[in-house]
């Protein structure tokens, strides 16, 4: 009987996907990795810790292939983790619990601590930067529509765990920016199938206000100063990404008239 399943989405993910599986490796009952055409050795890796490895295209939307790794799980409770994720002991304590005594709960909440720039952020809206993990089969699903959207779950009780998932996304600046320009042209496509968004100066000044809102928020409001150096180009860039995306969208709406 498969109890547990662990669900993951990768693209040439061989730096991380190591630790990820070691973490859970040996008290999981099923791992389901759904690979984009990885160009590195992630597959190799998947398949050393016993993962039944399903080989697709590398989707625009990233959340199709890990909507498709959990919907390939057989496990009775399923935990999608990405592969720059780690988790941590007293999650796995949790999670085992809940998988021996049962819940009433049929989707949980983890906490998610986010390494950046050589530290953990504990402001700006970075901890507890709860995401829904943990799920019975079939109870939470990802609707698959945008880059920026959260696990639904559409009917039953949601709980919250205290263990954390330890989130390794940049192992350098660099890295940083290669996902922000991915990231920023997807928003930028998402901006040309809205409506209600034109390419105008109008609409980018009220996009570059949203942006300096949302900056001050984390850095002031949600006291991001107190992570130091870290917290400031985190709170720029996350308030950067959206002046950035309407550029790249007015870009595309004005080139494609020439």
């Amino acid at each position: 009987m498969i109890n547990l399943s662990v669900a993951l989405a990768t693209y040439n993910e061989e730096k991380n996907l190591t630790h990820c599986l070691e973490a859970v490796k040996g008290w999981v009952n099923e791992i389901v990795v759904v690979d984009g055409s990885s160009s590195d050795k992630t597959r190799v890796i998947a398949k050393k810790y016993g993962a039944r490895v399903i080989k697709t295209i590398n989707k625009p939307i990233f959340h199709i292939n890990k909507q498709m790794a959990i919907g390939a799980c057989q496990g009775e409770w399923v935990l999608q983790l990405d592969a720059d994720e780690i988790v941590d002991q007293d999650l796995k304590k949790e999670i085992l619990a809940v998988v021996d005594k049962g819940s009433d709960r049929d989707a949980f909440s983890i906490k998610r601590k986010n390494f950046f720039l050589g530290r953990w952020l504990s402001k700006g809206g970075q901890y507890p930067d709860s995401v829904i993990r943990f799920f019975k089969k079939d109870k939470a699903y990802l609707p698959c529509r945008s880059v920026h959207e959260q696990m639904a779950v559409p009917s039953g009780k949601t709980g919250q765990l205290s263990g954390h998932l330890l989130h390794y996304p940049y192992p350098d600046f660099a890295e940083y920016l290669e996902k922000f320009n991915r990231y920023t042209e997807l928003t930028a496509k998402e901006y040309q199938n809205d409506p209600k968004i034109k390419p105008n100066i109008w609409h980018y000044i009220i996009i570059e206000l949203r942006a300096m809102v949302d900056f001050f928020s984390r850095y002031l409001r949600h006291k991001g100063f107190l992570d130091g150096f870290p917290g400031l180009v985190f709170a720029l860039f996350s308030a950067l990404h959206y002046p950035v995306a309407f550029i790249k969208y007015w870009e595309k709406e004005n080139g494609s008239k020439k």
